[in-house]
Formats: structure tokens, C-alpha cells, sequence
């Protein structure tokens, strides 16, 4: 069995995938580290694996990310906050990160460091050392990857593939300009890495998340992303990891409801971005509201949701059942749609149960996923973070009328039904001695 250092920015969607993988190789007898954020320590421990927190100046809480990171809620979503995100979070941790694998290392010689693709202190890792004096490293894709290709328009334009001369001419356009306004930030990153000794690669800032690592694993499978005709050898695709089974938990008293002849609508906002339940779920509820062709579940992910979208609403509609946490792996078999507000893991949740999607998102990397949900046609694609009633009625009542988008739904979950991730990255961890 190996010796191994799994990493994760402290982000809860960045730390869940790496807490699975990690508690799938405890469970496999590999001897494992987990290196994040300090609020993480506990889920860390009950995956068996030794738990080491990340520096201060590495750490933050990102129920609270506003506050550790002056100056950002003053930004719109969209390029400046990106921006903002990349300097501040992605690039300036690098040197503590590198830091504290560095420190790990010389007490626990790990065989692998397995990491989120936005922990880039190991990239820092790879960059400095030779491989034969340090050991592999093995990036995670918990986001869509920002490979730059001819075949694609920049990441963050949320823009899909276009066919033909047209589209390469449109991507080289494109992306040449992306390229120009980067240049500050890649210098800036390159200055970042320089300090500990890590030459970054030149070409675009964002490439190095895939092209660095010795082995790049994708968390989807090749329906769910854009054919690269010059992606590198070492990315591949292994396919979602599956949700968190919730079989002990308490279902809440409306659940034989959900068996009844109608539609079933689902609303998320996912586990952190639902502070303002006024984006998304309010606004959905009160689109469907009192439709007796619809059951609407607004699942809230927070202990107090349902008093606060009931208060919000002047009361819940009579088609309307409002939850705090409710386990996924149970409600979505039920769905017949899904609303959200576009994170990579529950878009995936929905896709491996066939349910077809409406998707609202305007931060970090939503706008992308939701344009590869439209591309697929997997569902729809407000192209907002806030949504009008008058358009979530629209959609949903267009996802439920076309079949084809439970078709496609249905076979991208066969495609992604067809791949074993934590048994793909265990043969990995394997092969490596």
C-alpha cells in the first residue's frame, strides 16, 4: 500500500471531491494525509486519513469568503471578479501551499499528491522538482477544465463550440485576446511561482492546471465536455463521482408526495451560494406557484430555509414543499426537472439520475457549466444569476414539454453510469509503486 498527500483549496466544492477520494483509498489501505482548511478537520478524520491544516495565509472560510477577501463584494460577477479570484485565491496561496507539501513531505514521504485543480501549490511542486525527487502529482478537475483549445472560445466566455472555419476563426480571435488581457495576471502568477523556485510554463495561465500535473483526471465524462483536438495526453476522463448516500437520514413528512401523478420541479441553490434566497428560489417558487400540474420542492441546504422562503413568500403556495437539507441521492430519482444555480457536482447529480435541467448561475465557473448543460442538451440556459418569473416559468415548462431533453439527460447518465472514477484513480495510485 502507498503513502499518499491529498489537497484541496478550503472550499467546500473544492474539499467534497477530495474527501471522497480520499476515504475511498483509506478504504482501499493506502495510508493517507489530507491537506485543507481548518473547518474541514473533522470530515477529514471521519475518512480515516490524517488530517494537517493548511497555513493561515493559505485558509479561509468560504461561507465567509467576502470577508476574508476585502474589495471583492464591490465586484460584479464576471471578468473583474474572476480576476479578482484568481490573484487573491488562486495565485497568492501558492507559496504557503507549496510550503506546507513541502513540510508534509520530509515526515511522510508520499508515493502521490493528489489535489483540486485549483490547488496550485502543487503545481508549484512539480514545476520545482524534477520528477524523480518528488513524488507524482495527480490534478483533480472539480470545475470545468480551462484549457485553452483551437476548437474552443477562452474560458469564462460561456460560450459553446462553433462547427467549421467559422468557429476556428472565432476561437483564434478569441482567444488571442483573451491571451492579451491575461498577460498582466500570467506575469503576475509567474512572479508568484518564481519565488519558490517553480518556473511557470509559458502560454496561457490556465493551461498549467492540466498540462503540469503528471496525470489530470476530469471529474466527467467526454459528453459533458468540448472535444479538444489538442488536449494533452494527460488529460482523461473518469467520469462523476456519485452523491453522498443518504440513506439514514429523516425524510421529511411530504415525501409519499412525491409519488402522485405530477410533475415533480426541484430548486437549489446549492450548499454555500444560498444566502439570498431571493436569486433563485423565490423567484421559482413563485413562477410555479399553485400549479396543480406541479409538486415544487425548494430545497434550501439550510437549517432555517424554509421559514425564510416562507416569510419571503408571504407564505408557501399549496404546490410547494420547502426543505432545509434533504438527501439528493433520494429526491432526484423522483425529478422531473431540475432547477439550480449551476455547480459542477449537482449539475453531475442530476445528469447521473437522467433529470434534465434549468440552470441560473452567474459566479465562479457556473456560466460555463450552464453553457455545456445547453450544448448538450441536457436543458436550459438562463444566462443569469437573477432570473424574471415570466423566464423560469418559461423554461421549466419548456424542459417538461420536449422529451428530448430527458432523452439526452438519460444518455449522458448511461455514459456516466459506464465510469468507475474512484476505481480509475485507485489503479492510477497503484501503478505508481
Amino acid at each position: 500500500m502507498s503513502r499518499i498527500i491529498t489537497a484541496a483549496m478550503p472550499a467546500h466544492g473544492h474539499t467534497v471531491p477530495l474527501l471522497a477520494i480520499t476515504a475511498d483509498l483509506v478504504r482501499r489501505g493506502h495510508e493517507v494525509v489530507f491537506l485543507g482548511g481548518a473547518r474541514f478537520a473533522k470530515s477529514a478524520e471521519a475518512t480515516g486519513a490524517r488530517f494537517v491544516a493548511l497555513p493561515p495565509e493559505a485558509d479561509f472560510d468560504d461561507r465567509r469568503i467576502d470577508d476574508h477577501f476585502p474589495g471583492r463584494a464591490e465586484l460584479p460577477p464576471g471578468p473583474q471578479r474572476l480576476a479578482f479570484d484568481a490573484q487573491h485565491i488562486f495565485i497568492d496561496p501558492v507559496p504557503a501551499q507549496y510550503r506546507a507539501l513541502r513540510a508534509l513531505l520530509e515526515t511522510f514521504p508520499a508515493t502521490a499528491v493528489l489535489h483540486d485543480s485549483f490547488f496550485h501549490g502543487a503545481l508549484a511542486l512539480a514545476l520545482a522538482h524534477p520528477r524523480d525527487e518528488r513524488p507524482a502529482v495527480i490534478g483533480i478537475g472539480v470545475a470545468p477544465p480551462m484549457l485553452q483549445s483551437a476548437d474552443t472560445a477562452p474560458f469564462g466566455l460561456a460560450l459553446a463550440p462553433l462547427a467549421g472555419p467559422q468557429g476556428l476563426a472565432r476561437n483564434r480571435e478569441l482567444n488571442a485576446q483573451a491571451a492579451q488581457r491575461g498577460e498582466p495576471l500570467r506575469r503576475y502568477a509567474a512572479e508568484v511561482f518564481a519565488t519558490v523556485g517553480a518556473a511557470l510554463p509559458p502560454g496561457p495561465r490556465l493551461d498549467a492546471a492540466v498540462t503540469v500535473p503528471d496525470h489530470y483526471l476530469q471529474l466527467t465524462v467526454p459528453g459533458f465536455e468540448y472535444p479538444r483536438s489538442d488536449a494533452p495526453a494527460s488529460l482523461r476522463f473518469i467520469g462523476a463521482l456519485s452523491p453522498k448516500r443518504g440513506e439514514e437520514a429523516e425524510l421529511p413528512d411530504w415525501w409519499e408526495e412525491l409519488a402522485d401523478a405530477r410533475s415533480v420541479v426541484v430548486v437549489t441553490q446549492g450548499t454555500l451560494a444560498n444566502d439570498d434566497l431571493t436569486a433563485l428560489v423565490a423567484p421559482a417558487v413563485r413562477a410555479l406557484a399553485d400549479r396543480p400540474d406541479l409538486f415544487v420542492v425548494a430545497a434550501t441546504s439550510r437549517p432555517d430555509g424554509p421559514e425564510l422562503l416562507a416569510a419571503e413568500l408571504g407564505g408557501l403556495p399549496s404546490n410547494v414543499r420547502a426543505t432545509g437539507y434533504v438527501p439528493f441521492d433520494r429526491l432526484l430519482p423522483h425529478a422531473d426537472v431540475l432547477v439550480s444555480n449551476g455547480g459542477y457536482g449537482g449539475v453531475h447529480t442530476a445528469l447521473a439520475f437522467g433529470v434534465p435541467l434549468v440552470v441560473a448561475g452567474d459566479s465562479e465557473d457556473k456560466p460555463e457549466v450552464a453553457a455545456r448543460v445547453a450544448w448538450r442538451g441536457v436543458g436550459v440556459d438562463l444566462r443569469t444569476g437573477r432570473p424574471t418569473q415570466a423566464e423560469l416559468r418559461e423554461a421549466v415548462e419548456r424542459v417538461l414539454g420536449h422529451p428530448d431533453y430527458r432523452a439526452n439527460a438519460r444518455e449522458l447518465a448511461a455514459e456516466l453510469a459506464a465510469h468507475r472514477p474512484l476505481e480509475a484513480i485507485a489503479e492510477l495510485v497503484g501503478s505508481l509503486g
